[in-house]
């Protein structure tokens, strides 16, 4: 899987720095990993501004903005929670789109309605974000790596689909 984010890095760092647009992320079960993948790869510093790693909810309200009654009523492994960690991550690292993961790597930590291995990754930006619900539980190093494949993956797919469309109709 590393290879295979490398080659998405790669990809990601050429769309992001032919359009001058920024990138940040928001992790929380991913701990740095997102980040660690977009920087991979030389040229990340033109694009990349930061990452703010939210582990606990606490950071996910104070600095990504993250509501305090969602998080009471649905948890943070939710759907809602990943696409306000993309919102305040946009927002607070001053970034064009941001990445983020919410949820329960494991080994301990699961619930009856979010059992080890579901994960939340989201994308995008205010008003466009897409997400990804995963549900694997394939042990903890496992489930951190194929969430940041993942996320990195939907991201690429997310820029394609934005920025190289708006550059080829321009």
């Amino acid at each position: 899987m590393e290879f295979e984010n490398r080659i998405i890095s790669r990809e990601v760092n050429r769309l992001l720095y032919e359009s001058k647009l920024t990138l940040g992320t928001a992790e929380s079960c991913t701990g740095g990993r997102i980040a660690e993948a977009v920087i991979a790869t030389p040229g990340a510093s033109n694009y990349f501004k930061g990452s703010i790693i939210s582990y606990v909810d606490e950071i996910k309200e104070s600095l990504l903005g993250v509501d305090h009654q969602l998080l009471e009523e649905k948890t943070a492994v939710c759907e809602e929670v990943a696409v306000q960690m993309v919102e305040g991550a946009c927002k607070t690292l001053n970034v064009d789109f941001a990445i983020a993961a919410t949820g329960v790597a494991g080994p301990g930590g699961g619930t009856k309605d979010n059992p080890v291995g579901t994960i939340w990754l989201a994308c995008g930006k205010p008003g466009d974000t897409v997400t990804q619900k995963l549900t694997e539980d394939d042990g903890r190093d496992l489930n951190i790596a194929h969430a940041t494949n993942k996320a990195m993956q939907m991201f690429f797919d997310y820029l394609i689909e934005r920025v190289q469309t708006e550059e080829e109709e321009a």
